[in-house]
């Protein structure tokens, strides 16, 4: 045989050898018949023909998938014919050992065309010499196979003998002509050389190299760049995974030079509710963290199966346990394993879906975090940047700004040094204006622009110092076009206040934190939630917090408590800067973050039960009362110590004394007044501590 590793066979083993062998061979599964084998290449062959003769994905590799199919014809009508010989018993057993070998490499054929359609036509090119080679290697594979075959003992006719020798002829004679291929991939990386040099791509040329390789639309551009930012996070290819950053770069910025930026209906589209009323589509159960109910954004597999958020699960590992949160099974370790395919489709619903998988968009994958050190790569991000911002300068529709803005969106969530380049080149006092527009996807792509951009420290100066930005942030929380537009604009304040000076000016913006609190009152979960998590920066400063309680933060977040985690911790702030009166004040306040410290998620009780103890620190016997006054706090208080995260069973454990010695000097109170106090039973453990 050509490729002895691949026989299906092998030799009986020895009278008297260990039994090991024959058991294991018990479980292999059974060898198909000689007629189960036959249909199995005929309809091998046509499926082979059918996938070489469809559309290539890379015009180089045309002459190299036009041979597989030429091959697959002629065997298609060979097997034909000897379906029918099989039908008048068993073949030979050399014929079926030799036609087992073919089915092998056949499907070797067929695995090799299925993957050059699933990669980048750029990755395709940069291992062209290597896909040439395995053709050639399975031609002779396939030639020296059908010489072997005992064509004379099967008895064919004569123009089936003469297609299987045909067949065998044209696979020797196969000779990859990899010359175009290499000349085209050396055009390519000395363009990256250049862009490495700071030399601007001529036009012509890069549109010519790009229509070579089958890149010659806004939407195959977009196609190709996703292709490769995946096969760079999977780390597909090792050895080229520099080059294929910098082509990444290489690629936005011929996208936005040569086929006009325009984004895709999925992009460009607005939020999915129907009316202001309306949330985003729900996503489907198994989307969802079990801990935290919220669509999974890092999915990690636990040693028990189940699959869970990178961050919630991490947390719960952190806290102590040892144990699947859904099964309750105690887990024998604690890798997190990703579930990269449970991701994509995650990633995918989401573009369908118009969700955003990250509020800022923002997240630093590894081919982002890979950028910075690839000069390539970086210099195409800044030729792309200086001419976005130099096209939107001069757009002057509406369409063409919204053309040129999505760029700046895609382009400023791709790394900090794309949002270093495209604050450096302008692009801040361009965005503002378009705040205000009447387009919604404009106004949209216009506010995450800013969103993405705001992660940048440099950036946020820009922004908070650009003319009219923060006030053309709070038009769009409260006339923004869409929710999500108002949920990206909460989390640009979120973003800018993270700076101690921004987040006082910000808190002092009475029109800000108002529209905040309007839309924690009114909006959908996402947008409610990244309001809340903008007023808590905000109350992060003490001067800001009477402003914030005067604005009714601290009603909308308890109304908020048992809805959004988040509004816990608004609550904790507040109280620890100076609104526990007023919190206090509110009817139901300490029994709802009772309730919430018993039956919130991880994060929710911790700072419920922070809350808490803060009240009691700052107000005495005021709030004390009543915290001892609702109905089994006791036993809540018990459980969190003996289930809750370290710093949820710390703030337990203080709550706890605190109740302790309100029992005791409430105890000591009764027998001076010769009454009886009114003190609820505390349980043993809780004395104890």
């Amino acid at each position: 045989m050509a490729n002895p590793r691949t026989v299906l066979t092998s030799a009986p083993s020895p009278p008297g050898c260990c039994s090991s062998s024959s058991s294991a061979a018990a479980f292999e599964p059974p060898s198909p018949s000689d007629g189960e084998l036959l249909r199995s290449l005929h309809r091998l062959a046509r499926d082979l023909f059918a996938v070489a003769a469809a559309e290539t994905p890379a015009p180089f590799l045309r002459a190299a998938l036009a041979s597989i199919t030429r091959r697959s014809k002629l065997l298609a009508a060979a097997f034909d014919d000897l379906v029918m010989c099989a039908a008048a018993g068993d073949l030979p057993r050399s014929a079926s050992l030799c036609l087992r070998e073919v089915l092998l490499v056949l499907q070797r054929f067929k695995a090799l065309a299925a993957d050059c359609a699933a990669r980048s036509r750029m990755r395709l090119l940069l291992q062209s010499d290597d896909i040439e080679e395995e053709v050639r290697e399975l031609h002779q594979d396939l030639a020296t196979l059908l010489d072997l075959l005992p064509v004379a003992e099967l008895g064919l006719a004569e123009d089936v003998v003469d297609l299987l020798a045909l067949a065998s002829r044209q696979c020797r004679r196969f000779a990859p002509a990899a010359g175009a291929e290499l000349a085209l991939k050396a055009r390519v990386l000395s363009l990256i050389q250049g862009i490495e040099r700071e030399i601007v791509p001529e036009r012509e040329r890069l549109e010519e190299i790009l229509d070579e390789v089958g890149v010659n639309d806004a939407a195959s551009c977009s196609d190709e760049i996703e292709s490769l930012e995946r096969e760079i996070g999977d780390r597909a290819s090792e050895r080229w995974t520099d080059a294929m950053i910098a082509l990444v770069g290489l690629l936005r910025y011929a996208k936005c030079v040569l086929f006009s930026a325009t984004p895709r209906p999925s992009d460009s589209k607005t939020d999915p509710e129907v009316d202001e009323e309306g949330e985003p589509p729900a996503p489907p159960p198994d989307f969802r963290c079990p801990i935290t109910l919220d669509i999974m954004r890092e999915p990690v597999v636990v040693a028990s199966g189940q699959t869970y958020d990178r961050e919630p699960i991490a947390r719960w590992f952190d806290s102590g346990r040892s144990t699947c949160p859904k099964t309750g099974q105690v887990l024998t370790n604690l890798e997190l394993v990703p579930n990269k395919a449970l991701k994509n489709l995650i990633a995918k619903w989401c573009r369908e879906n118009g969700v955003a998988m990250e509020s800022s968009e923002a997240s630093k994958s590894e081919p982002a975090q890979a950028v910075s050190a690839n000069k390539a790569a970086m210099e195409a991000a800044r030729m792309t940047a200086s001419f976005l911002v130099k096209k939107l300068s001069i757009s002057f529709s509406p369409n063409a700004a919204n053309r040129v803005v999505h760029e700046i969106r895609l382009l400023s969530k791709s790394g900090n040094d794309c949002r270093a380049f495209v604050g450096e080149a302008g692009a801040v006092p361009l965005l503002v204006p378009l705040l205000y527009s009447e387009d919604a996807g404009l106004q949209l792509n216009a506010v995450t622009a800013l969103l993405n951009l705001s992660i940048l420290e440099a950036n946020k100066k820009r922004i908070m110092h650009a003319e009219g930005a923060v006030e053309a942030l709070g038009h769009i929380l409260s006339s923004g076009a869409t929710w999500r537009a108002k949920e990206n604009a909460a989390a640009a304040v979120l973003s800018l206040s993270s700076v101690h000076t921004y987040r006082r000016r910000l808190g002092r913006n009475l029109s800000i934190v108002e529209k905040l609190v309007h839309l924690v009152r009114t909006g959908p979960t996402s947008t409610k939630k990244d309001a809340l998590a903008a007023l808590l920066s905000l109350a992060g400063e003490r001067e800001n917090v009477g402003k914030l309680v005067d604005a009714g933060v601290a009603q909308v977040a308890l109304s908020a408590v048992s809805e959004e985690e988040t509004a816990a911790a608004v609550l904790a702030a507040l109280a620890k800067r100076g609104g526990a009166e007023a919190i206090v004040g509110m009817d139901g306040a300490v029994a709802r973050l009772v309730a919430e410290m018993r039956r919130g998620t991880e994060w929710g009780r911790e700072n419920a039960t922070a809350a808490l103890v803060l009240l009691c620190r700052r107000l005495g016997a005021r709030a004390v009362t009543q915290v001892m006054a609702v109905p089994g706090v006791e036993w809540a208080i018990w459980e969190l110590m003996g289930t809750g995260t370290e710093r949820a069973r710390r703030k337990a454990a203080s709550l706890g004394r605190i109740c302790r010695r309100w029992a005791a000097a409430s105890a000591a109170d009764g027998e001076r007044g010769n009454g009886c106090p009114a003190a609820s039973v505390v349980p043993p453990a809780m004395m104890a501590t």
